[in-house]
């Protein structure tokens, strides 16, 4: 890891640079494969699974007889886990639900607004080196309570043309209506237009690598929402010199074994602090079975010592991190001024582990900086707002005038006609 001492401020955009390729250097593949996913639709799907997953499928879709072999291949006490991850996921959602907003804005007017679920989501799971079954709780939990109807997921097979056991057992588990062999940019497109086995949906979920993620930008061309653009995954964790060393580098490498596109940054009021998270990082590192992915993902990533905690918390806002971790003495200096962050841990005992399976918040959160913008998915992110108005005859007197007043202005003159007849039937 680079170690960078009290950067000035013009560095910092350049040392907060993320190590992902632009869109314009994807994009070009990414369209070639949706224009053959719409063109030729499950024969694309098929040649490019061949292609890119190495496996042959005669049929994508997963049955019922694979979801219970995959049930009777986990232990116990995984299964349990995978409930309490559940339920407490479910708990945190459930009581995200918002009451119906109804009020009179002006006698005889009445408005209000209701959450109705979208009807048909898309729930994209990354397969690869590390089959994220936690992510399908993140994502079907809060679907199935805002009660959308058609909930498909997809993940990318393994060689042997099947998806992880763990997978499919939190997908039946949690109401997911299809589940699809099929991942990367085809499983997205797929998605987007629909084929013969993959439903259209409105609106697609989930994390992925650059690809993944640079798709679902381009779905959005097509008139399919997504939650927000999303991967590789990152973490900056801020710390003084009362933080314990062992836990922070322990923070930084659960991330860097994400993917070798994953960054990681430390910033620091205290330089021993730097150099004794820097020891750690070696000795853990040592050890990890996943050592090849995250030494490539520490190669992008830095430690940084800065002088005063008012200049920390500009950068971290200047960076908007995914996760955010808190390992200092003065916590509410960070929790009150922080303004760009997908999700933040507070305290020596808050792992950003906590967040990816159990706590009970949601892991899909914006990356590369979108948290300046977009929240993470949350109970919300499956549902619509909207609004209702009954206006009375007593109301269309009350506002009549105005909304003609403002429609003659504007030049609209059948909007202005639009209440005006009204006006002069009740007039009569």
């Amino acid at each position: 890891m680079q170690i960078i001492n009290n950067p000035n401020k013009s560095t910092w955009l350049e040392i907060l640079k993320r190590p992902t390729q632009t869109v314009d250097d994807i994009e070009g593949v990414v369209s070639t494969i949706f224009k053959d996913v719409q063109l030729y639709s499950d024969k694309a799907i098929k040649q490019y699974t061949e292609q890119f997953d190495k496996v042959v499928l005669e049929n994508n879709l997963v049955s019922s007889e694979e979801i219970a072999l995959a049930a009777n291949n986990i232990p116990q006490k995984l299964k349990d886990a995978i409930k309490a991850a559940k339920n407490n996921i479910e708990t945190f959602h459930a009581a995200q639900k918002t009451a119906k907003v109804s009020l009179e804005t002006t006698k005889g007017v009445q408005c209000w607004q209701e959450k109705r679920p979208i009807q048909k989501v898309g729930l994209y799971i990354p397969g690869g080196t590390a089959p994220l079954f936690s992510t399908v709780l993140m994502l079907a939990v809060p679907a199935q309570i805002a009660g959308c109807e058609e909930i498909v997921l997809c993940s990318p097979p393994n060689k042997a043309g099947t998806i992880a056991n763990e997978i499919m057992y939190a997908a039946q588990l949690c109401g997911v209506t299809k589940i699809i062999k099929v991942g990367g940019i085809q499983a997205i497109a797929g998605l987007t237009f629909g084929t013969e086995t993959i439903p259209q949906v409105y609106k697609i979920f989930g994390p992925g690598n650059q690809f993944v993620t640079v798709a679902k930008q381009l779905a959005t061309k097509y008139g399919v929402a997504i939650d927000m653009p999303a991967g590789p995954s990152e973490l900056l964790v801020v710390a003084d010199a009362t933080a314990n060393p062992s836990f922070v580098a322990s923070d930084l490498l659960s991330q860097a074994e994400h993917g070798t596109d994953s960054q990681v940054i430390l910033v620091s009021t205290s330089k021993d602090l730097v150099n004794a998270v820097l020891d750690e990082v070696e000795k853990q590192l040592a050890v990890l079975p996943r050592k090849a992915i995250a030494e490539k993902a520490i190669e992008n990533s830095k430690l940084i010592y800065i002088e005063n905690h008012t200049l920390a918390l500009d950068m971290i806002n200047a960076y908007g991190p995914e996760h955010f971790i808190v390992c200092v003495q003065n916590e509410d200096f960070y929790i009150n001024g922080i303004k760009n962050a997908g999700s933040v841990f507070i305290g020596d005992y808050t792992p950003e582990s906590a967040g990816d399976y159990a706590s009970g918040t949601n892991h899909t959160l914006p990356t590369n900086g979108f948290s300046k913008a977009y929240s993470g998915v949350n109970l919300d992110s499956f549902t619509k707002s909207m609004t209702f108005q009954k206006i009375s005859k007593d109301g269309i007197l009350n506002i009549g005038e105005t909304i003609e007043l403002m429609a003659e202005a504007e030049g609209l003159q059948a909007h202005k006609n639009a209440v005006t007849l009204r006006l002069k039937e009740l007039k009569k």
